[in-house]
Order: C-alpha cells, then structure tokens, then sequence
C-alpha cells in the first residue's frame, strides 16, 4: 500500500527522519519482545485453542536502494541447494515500492538470516519497471518465483499484466513466466514435490485464478500446463491499496483444496480440487466472511493447528479500532483471535509460517513502518 513513508509520521506525530523513527521503532518493539518472551509459554499453555502469540524480533526491510513498502513473504525449504546466500530457515521479503514509495516500482527482495544481518538478495537491473509482489514462493531446488505488477506512475490504472520471475539460487534472474494467463500476479502458493510443483497465482486485474503446472530441473523452471481455476472474484484499482482483488492463497493438499482470501470481496473462499482440476470453479464457497473482524482479507497462511491467518488493508469496511489486523479463523469459518500489527491502519500485508520439528516460526510485514516482525513459539 502506499502508506509507508508517511505513517511513519502520523504515528511519531512528528517530523523525524525516515531512520530516527525506524530506530525509535524498534527499540520499542524489542522492549515488547522481551516482555513477551517472559510470558509466550504462560500464555500458550493456558490456552493452546490458538496460534497466535506476542511478536519477538523486528528486522527493517530496507534495502541500500531505498524500496519500501515489503509485501511478500517466503521461508527458504529444508534441502535448498548450498552454494548460494541463502540457507534453510532464512526469509525473503519482497519491496513493491521504490524510494520515492510509488506503488509498483520496487525492484528489491532482502534476505533475513535467522541470525546474521539483512543482506540483499536479487535486484532487477533490466529496462522496463518493475513491482515485486506478494506472489513470493521458493521451490527446494533453488529457484525462486516472484510476481511482478508494475506501474510507472505508481497507480494500478497504468498498470501492466506483469509476469513471475524465476531468480536462482544466487540471487540472478533466470527466466520470466508471462501470457494472457498472468494479470497483475498479486499473489501465490506453491506446492512443491521437488521436480515438480503446483503454483497458484491470484491475477489483481482480472480476479481470476490460475494453477501452472510446473516442471523443475537444474537447468530451470518450465511450465508444462496452465489452468484458470477460479474467477468471478471482485477487483478494482484503489489509489490507496493499489488494488483489492483476490490476495492470499493457501494450499491443502491433503483436501486438494485452495483457500482464496479476496479483500473487495471481504471474504474468503474455498475452491475445491485445486490440484487436480481442468476448468473454472468460479468463486469455490464462501467459508468465511466476518464484518467485525475482516477488514480487506490481504496476504494468507495455515498455523500448524490448522487455522487461517490473514492480514487485513483496512480499506474494505474498515475500523479505525482494529487497525492492521491479523485474524486467526477455523476453516469452518469460526473466529478464533486477532493481533495488531500497528496501530495505524494499513499495516499488516504478506505472512508465511514454517513448522521445524516442534518449533514454529510466523514471519509479517509491517509496510506502514518497513518492519519485519517474526515470531517463534513451541507448538504441541
């Protein structure tokens, strides 16, 4: 959202430097981590019906070049190949603004160790303008896939169709995915076997989604067959968030069913057979729309005990006292809690989660502020 640079303002009520309320940022939210690290275990075993804990580390996500606003998140898989800057356990973020926080224009995905200091990724040096998005995944043989939404001016109403970009493992752009199947790659979900994988994309220009079949080996990424497997999904540009249209995607493919947060829409859906699947599904059901709690459905994960966690952009119904949410809901369709990512509106954006044996990790940004917050908690 185009929000970043200037909520840093609004929430210091003053006029210090972008790095002042930065710094001042995260020392206040060290000082809440270290309280929450006190109480995390009291907490989760008085009451294990939830996932959500209280957040423990703060990393910013700018980069030398100036990008802002972080919208994708992405763990880097067990088994990813050595020999390269990343390692298993480390997170990806990827910029959607540039340094003058226009929408669509940032080039930039930062690395986050578990322990050692934010390094710089990929960088697009090409001609043209590019937007990374939400659509951020890592396939286990080292590729990494990223949607690209740009726009020269910043606004979605001059924007292009975009593409996926395929970056190896040392950070350099391999190949581009694009064609009438790919409309402003919003967001995505992968479902990685190794060789081969399911990629879902949710298109912000048509409201649509597509599964692309994909077949990985060392020299690449290819794509073997392309479904549109769900539409009818509201979608509309916004100078505000960009677009509201269908965002978050998570894939069970136990059920082989694909869960599609859609913020115009205020709701999320299910769309049955996602894996397998030869035509269009429409909308899938309604499983869950919640006008007290849901504010914009945006970027999507599954917790280890099976909910939903899903941001909010605050601008579908929104409520000034729920700002930058993070719902947690069954599947069902039942509320379980919310935590705010900021208290101004317009915070909260991509998440990923990543279960270790019997550790979790839950990682989000905060583009109203370029924060990344992670989580770690023991589950049972």
């Amino acid at each position: 959202m185009n929000r970043g640079i200037p909520q840093l303002n609004r929430i210091t009520g003053s006029k210090l430097s972008s790095r002042g309320v930065k710094i001042g940022l995260l020392k206040g939210l060290a000082a809440i981590a270290l309280a929450s690290l006190a109480c995390s275990s009291a907490v989760m075993a008085a009451d294990e019906d939830h996932f959500l804990p209280a957040p423990v580390r703060a990393v910013s996500t700018i980069p030398a070049n100036g990008d802002v606003n972080p919208y994708g998140v992405a763990f880097v898989p067990p088994g990813f190949p050595a020999g390269g800057p990343l390692n298993p356990g480390d997170l990806l973020v990827s910029n959607f603004n540039n340094s003058m926080n226009l929408q669509g224009t940032g080039t930039t995905i930062v690395d986050v160790p578990s322990t050692n200091p934010v390094q710089l990724f990929f960088q697009f040096t090409g001609t043209g303008t590019v937007g990374l998005t939400t659509a951020l995944n890592i396939l286990q043989r080292g590729f990494v896939l990223v949607g690209n939404f740009p726009s020269a001016t910043g606004l979605c109403t001059d924007a292009g169709a975009g593409s996926i970009f395929v970056i190896d493992k040392m950070g350099n752009l391999k190949s581009t995915i694009s064609g009438s199947a790919i409309q402003g790659p919003w967001d995505s979900t992968l479902f990685d076997e190794g060789g081969f994988a399911k990629f879902f994309v949710a298109n912000g220009l048509s409201g649509t989604v597509v599964r692309l079949d994909l077949d990985v080996d060392p020299s690449g990424v290819h794509v073997l067959h392309t479904t549109q497997i769900a539409s009818g999904y509201m979608h509309m540009c916004d100078p505000v968030t960009f677009v509201d249209a269908p965002t978050g995607l998570v894939y069970d493919p136990y059920k082989d069913v694909l869960y599609v947060a859609s913020s115009a829409d205020n709701s999320v859906y299910a769309v049955s057979d996602a894996g397998d699947r030869q035509h269009d599904g429409g909308t899938g059901k309604l499983i869950y729309t919640d006008a007290k709690h849901l504010h914009g459905p945006l970027g999507m994960a599954m917790a280890p005990n099976g909910h939903l966690l899903v941001a909010n952009n605050d601008s579908i119904n929104s409520d000034p006292t729920q700002p930058s949410e993070i719902v947690e809901f069954t599947i069902e369709g039942q509320f379980v809690k919310e935590i705010s990512m900021d208290p101004a509106q317009g915070g909260s954006f991509g998440l990923a989660v990543q279960t270790t044996g019997k550790t979790a990790k839950f990682a989000a940004v905060d583009d109203a502020t370029n924060l990344f917050l992670i989580w770690t908690l023991n589950i049972h």
